[in-house]
C-alpha cells in the first residue's frame, strides 16, 4: 500500500460540475464526509459552457406557465420515452432549486419588477429559462462552488478515476490517479455518485470540453449498472463551423431565443418550410409574425427557429445537402436583423449575448451585431446514461448513484434546451441526499487488495508496452473512433452503416489492447489518452448497438431506413445495455411504465 494514497469518505462524488457540486452540498448538509473528484480544476467543469439558461416554471414573464405545462413540454419533447416520474419531479422542484440558487448568491437577469427574467427556448410553451446573459452555466457553477466550499468537503482536483471497486453487489470505492504526478489514489466510500457529464469526445465535431469522454457511463457499465437510451444523441443545431480550429464550439440557443434567424444561402428563413405537427390548429405565418399555435384555450407565437433541437438540426443538414448552405458547410444565423425592430439593437445584443459577441469577434473576426454567423450541428448532449431510480438516483448497483448527464431517464428521446441545468440542480440534490442516507445506514466496506492490484496493472499496461514493436498510438486510435462515429452513428443513420460501425468499434477495441505510450506517469497526455480509450470505446459501442436496435425514427434518433415514428412497440420500450457474464454487451428491451391517469390528463390538457 506504500504506492498509494488512501482516502475514506461516506460519499465519494466523481465529477465536479453542476450535478456533482449540488450533490456535495446536500450530502455535506446531511452530515456526511464528502470527497469530490474532478478530472479538471475546480470551476472548469463543462457546466460553464451551458449558456442559455435553466428551465423552471417560475411564471415571472408569463403567468400562464406552471409545472404542469413544463411537465407536458418535457414529455412531448422526449417523445414520451421519458421516465414520467423524473419529468414530474423535475418540473415540480425546479422552481425551488432556482430560487435556492438565487438565495446562495446567483446574480440573474431581472425583469422591470425585479424578478428573475426568463427567456424563450426551443420546445418550451412560454418564456421559462432563468438566465444570466449567455453565461448562465458559469454563474451557476460559481455559486455552487462558493456555497459548497463552506459546507465542508475534500476536493481532489486533476484526478481521474479509472475503476470502481465492489464487494458483492455493492460499490465500495474507486481507483484513480493524479494527472500531474501520476500518483495513484484509492477512495474507500459508503456510496459513490457519478456526475461525470457526457460522451461528446467520442465524436469528431462536438461542443463538449476535453473531459467529456464518457468516463462515468463506462465506469457504471463496468460495475454492472445498466445504460439506457444511448441511441439518443443530441446534435445541437448551432455550433461554429469556421474557422476549423473552433469547429463545433457551441453557439447558444439563446441567440435564437433573442430573435436570431436561421437563413440559407438564398436568404430564406427555411425553418418555416417544415413545421412538424406537434400542435393542433397551428399555422405557419410569416417569419416577421412568427409561428402561431393554438392548444386548448392557449395561443402563442414563436419563431420556427425555436422548434426542438433535433428538428432544427435535421433541417440545417437538409439545406446543406441540397446546396443552400453557407460557404463553409453550415447555414447563417442572423441576430443583426433585429435592428429593424429594436432601438439601439447593437447595445442590446452585446448586453444579452456578451459571450457570443466576444466569441465570434475574437475567434472568427465577425461582429454579430452587424453580420450573420455561420453555424451547423455539433454533438452536444447524450440523453442516455445510467438507469437510475427516479426518487433516489441510485442505479441498479447498490450504493452507486448517478446524476446530471451521466444519469438517464428525464429527457427521453430528446432534451429540451434549458432542462439540463435544472436537471443538475434537482437530481444532484436528490443524489446527494439519498447517497448520504445510504452511506449512513450501510457504513463503509473494505476493498479487496487483489482488486487494487488489478486496477494498478490495468492503468500501467500502456506504459509497459512502450518498447514493443506491435504497439499503437492512442491518439491515432481516438481519431479513428471519432471519425467513425461522426460518419456512421451521426445525425442520419441506417442499418448497413450501423452494422459496420459496431464491427469496426469492436476492431478498434481489439487494437486498443496494443496501445502504448512513451515516458513515465508524470504529466503524460499520451497515457491519459490511452486510459480514456476504454471509456470512449464502451460508449461508442453502446450508441451504435442501441441505434441499430431501435428500428424507427424518434426524437434525436433518425433512421433513413425507418423514417417513421412507431406508435406500437418502440413507443413503449426503452433500450438498455448491460455487461453480460461473458463480457459482451447485452441489449435489454424494457417496457415503459404506463403514465398515471392524472398525468395523462395534464398532458391532454396542455396539448
Amino acid at each position: 500500500m506504500d504506492n498509494y494514497s488512501k482516502h475514506e469518505h461516506d460519499v465519494l462524488i466523481i465529477g465536479a460540475g453542476g450535478a456533482g457540486l449540488r450533490a456535495a452540498i446536500e450530502a455535506s448538509a446531511a452530515g456526511a464526509s464528502v470527497g469530490l473528484v474532478s478530472k479538471s480544476l475546480l470551476g472548469k467543469a463543462h457546466t460553464v459552457m451551458a449558456e442559455g439558461g435553466m428551465a423552471a416554471a417560475l411564471s415571472n414573464v408569463d403567468e400562464r406557465d406552471s409545472w404542469k405545462v413544463h411537465f407536458a413540454d418535457t414529455m412531448r419533447g422526449g417523445q414520451y420515452l421519458n421516465n414520467w416520474r423524473m419529468a414530474e419531479i423535475h418540473a415540480q422542484e425546479a422552481p425551488e432549486r432556482v430560487r435556492e440558487l438565487e438565495a446562495w448568491g446567483a446574480v440573474f437577469d431581472r425583469t422591470k419588477e425585479g424578478k428573475i427574467l426568463q427567456r424563450n427556448f426551443g420546445g418550451h410553451a412560454y418564456p421559462r429559462l432563468a438566465h444570466v446573459g449567455d453565461r448562465t452555466g458559469l454563474e451557476m457553477l460559481r455559486t455552487l462552488q462558493d456555497h459548497g466550499v463552506h459546507q465542508g468537503l475534500d476536493d481532489y482536483q486533476e484526478c481521474t478515476i479509472t475503476r470502481l471497486f465492489k464487494d458483492g453487489d455493492r460499490v465500495t470505492g474507486a481507483f484513480g490517479y493524479d494527472r500531474e504526478s501520476g500518483h495513484f489514489r484509492i477512495f474507500q466510500a459508503g456510496a459513490v455518485i457519478i456526475a461525470t457529464g457526457g460522451i461528446g469526445r467520442a465524436f469528431k465535431v462536438t461542443s463538449n470540453s476535453w473531459e467529456g469522454t464518457g468516463d462515468g457511463h463506462s465506469l457504471g457499465y463496468e460495475a454492472g449498472a445498466e445504460l439506457i437510451d444511448m441511441e439518443f444523441i443530441q446534435f445541437h443545431p448551432t455550433g461554429m463551423v469556421w474557422p476549423p480550429s473552433v469547429r463545433g464550439l457551441l453557439v447558444t440557443e439563446g441567440v435564437r431565443g433573442e430573435g436570431g434567424a436561421l437563413k440559407n444561402s438564398e436568404g430564406q428563413r427555411f425553418m418555416y418550410d417544415d413545421i412538424p405537427p406537434l400542435y393542433e390548429n397551428q399555422t405557419a405565418d410569416t417569419p416577421e409574425e412568427g409561428w402561431r399555435y393554438v392548444t386548448g384555450d392557449r395561443e402563442a407565437r414563436r419563431p420556427a427557429e425555436l422548434l426542438t433541437r433535433d428538428h432544427v438540426a435535421r433541417s440545417i443538414v437538409r439545406e446543406v445537402k441540397e446546396g443552400r448552405g453557407s460557404p463553409h458547410g453550415g447555414v447563417f444565423l442572423d441576430i443583426a436583423w433585429i435592428k429593424e425592430k429594436i432601438p439601439n439593437a447593437e447595445e442590446h445584443i452585446k448586453r444579452k449575448l456578451p459571450a457570443m459577441y466576444h466569441q465570434f469577434m475574437e475567434l472568427a473576426g465577425i461582429d454579430i451585431t452587424k453580420e450573420p454567423m455561420e453555424v451547423g450541428p455539433t454533438t452536444h448532449y447524450v440523453m442516455g446514461g445510467i438507469r437510475v431510480d427516479p426518487e433516489s438516483q441510485m442505479s441498479t448497483v447498490q450504493g452507486l448513484f448517478a446524476a446530471g448527464e451521466a444519469g438517464a431517464g428525464l429527457h427521453g428521446a430528446n432534451r429540451l434546451g434549458g432542462n439540463s441545468l435544472s436537471d443538475l440542480l434537482v437530481f444532484g440534490k436528490r443524489a446527494g441526499e439519498y447517497a448520504a442516507s445510504f452511506a449512513n445506514e450501510k457504513g463503509i466496506s473494505d476493498i479487496d487488495p487483489e482488486e487494487i492490484h488489478r486496477a494498478e496493472q490495468e492503468a500501467l499496461d500502456p506504459l509497459k508496452r512502450q518498447n514493443q514493436s506491435t504497439s499503437l498510438n492512442p491518439y491515432q486510435l481516438q481519431f479513428e473512433l471519432q471519425d467513425l462515429l461522426q460518419e456512421k452513428v451521426g445525425i442520419i443513420r441506417k442499418e448497413d452503416t450501423l452494422e459496420e460501425a459496431t464491427k469496426e468499434i469492436e476492431g478498434l477495441a481489439e487494437k486498443a489492447k496494443s496501445v502504448a505510450v512513451t515516458g513515465n506517469r508524470k504529466f503524460n497526455p499520451g497515457w491519459h489518452t490511452a486510459l480514456d480509450l476504454k471509456h470512449l470505446l464502451t460508449v461508442a459501442k453502446a450508441c451504435a448497438c442501441s441505434a441499430l436496435t431501435r428500428e424507427e425514427s424518434r426524437g434525436a434518433h433518425s433512421r433513413i431506413d425507418f423514417p417513421d415514428k412507431e406508435t406500437g412497440y418502440w413507443a413503449k420500450h426503452t433500450i438498455g445495455l448491460r455487461k453480460g457474464k461473458d463480457g459482451d454487451m447485452e441489449v435489454v428491451k424494457t417496457p415503459i411504465p404506463e403514465i398515471p391517469e392524472k398525468l395523462q390528463k395534464i398532458i391532454g390538457e396542455q396539448g
